[in-house]
């Protein structure tokens, strides 16, 4: 199990207001409407909300995932265990009882001992992965429909430029610690305990640079602006998410890049909506071309048109549908929705009021009434 320490301190179903039954899709739902509240976008030099949005992306990063949630609620339901934790000067208990014992169960739970995990918590070390980065792109309702490959222009986190991520200057390399071994942790074994606590030699990294590059101080990364080429898959929605694996910032210590999320936003077209894949438009006849019936032309999205026929005795606000001319996926097409808006004229000649007049005769006359198709 990978689950983290902070895993048991922190309820994530609670962070994003649903219960821990809660489906998938209501996650998601409650992610997207937080994400849109608390975007430092929309709370410009906010620093409650940069930390709960920082927060909220934490939780949906783990609920939001099927495997994480699993070993999550794992976590949290054998949550009394992590009593053996934290001890003071931040170091960890843990069980010595072998291979199978109890100790590496443990250590496995909350990324402990001197092996893998997640750097963090109680002073464990290993290789870390870096932050998802979410940002928003506004799309033309036509590219979203049909799909499209732009670049994203964003300031964030990235491996230095200088260095290539090693923290070294330029023509040296970093060492690794010769008090910990590269581990990143020393451990007191005292009978059937042993007391794990960060190394204070190169400060739980493993490794020691002598010669810090100037650029990024020896962190490996530096903030910088970026271009990351993104493909819009065809009938994206307004609110989407996209995740672009590995195109956060980048990890620690040899773990992965974080990802990168991308929430759309799209535009309003003058003539079309949606409704999944229905694209959705309204066309206004004349009262004789309902009347009568008539043969009419209908814009598509790739600005060709196509005929419709009416049949006489059309209903204003009738839906009329042409198949196979809606948002166009790989394996699935959805249709045009045509609504017919029957256009009364607001002023008229003397010679159209007096064939309405007829007209309307006839149609109240008794030998016509109830005759009407």
């Amino acid at each position: 199990m990978s689950g983290q320490r902070e895993w048991y301190e922190k309820d994530y179903y609670a962070v994003l207001g649903v219960s821990k039954d809660a489906t998938v899709k209501d996650i998601t739902k409650a992610y997207r409407r937080l994400a849109r509240q608390y975007h430092p976008d929309a709370n410009p030099d906010n620093v409650k909300a940069e930390e709960k949005f920082k927060d909220i992306s934490a939780a949906y990063d783990v609920v939001g995932d099927e495997k994480k949630r699993a070993e999550y609620d794992e976590v949290r339901r054998v949550g009394p265990m992590g009593g053996f934790g934290g001890g003071a000067g931040g170091q960890n208990i843990r069980f010595d009882m072998g291979g199978d014992g109890f100790g590496d169960i443990l250590g496995q739970m909350f990324g402990r001992g001197g092996g893998g995990g997640r750097r963090g918590g109680g002073g464990s070390t290993g290789p870390q992965r870096g932050q998802d980065i979410e940002t928003t792109l506004t799309l033309d309702f036509v590219d979203a429909a049909h799909g499209i490959t732009t670049s994203l222009h964003l300031t964030a986190d990235a491996q230095c430029s200088s260095c290539s991520g090693s923290g070294a200057r330029a023509g040296t390399t970093p060492k690794t610690c010769a008090a910990c071994g590269g581990r990143g942790s020393t451990a007191d074994n005292q009978g059937m305990f042993s007391f794990s606590q960060p190394c204070r030699s190169c400060s739980g990294n493993g490794i020691i640079i002598e010669n810090p590059c100037s650029t990024c101080r020896g962190t490996g990364i530096e903030r910088r602006p970026r271009e990351v080429n993104v493909r819009i898959p065809a009938g994206v929605d307004n609110g989407q998410r996209i995740r672009l694996k590995g195109r956060g910032t980048p990890g620690r210590n040899g773990g992965p890049a974080g990802d990168l999320f991308v929430e759309c936003n799209v535009a309003p077209h003058p003539l079309f909506s949606r409704e999944g894949l229905n694209l959705l438009t309204r066309v206004p006849v004349s009262f004789t071309e309902a009347v009568l019936g008539a043969t009419i032309a209908v814009p598509t999205l790739d600005g060709s048109e196509v005929t419709l026929r009416l049949k006489a005795g059309t209903q204003s606000g009738s839906r009329h549908r042409v198949k196979g001319k809606g948002i166009e996926l790989p394996k699935q097409t959805g249709d045009l929705i045509v609504t017919v808006d029957v256009n009364v004229p607001t002023k008229l000649s003397d010679e159209e009021r007096s064939a309405i007049d007829k007209l309307s005769e006839v149609l109240t006359s008794p030998r016509t009434s109830g005759n009407v198709s």
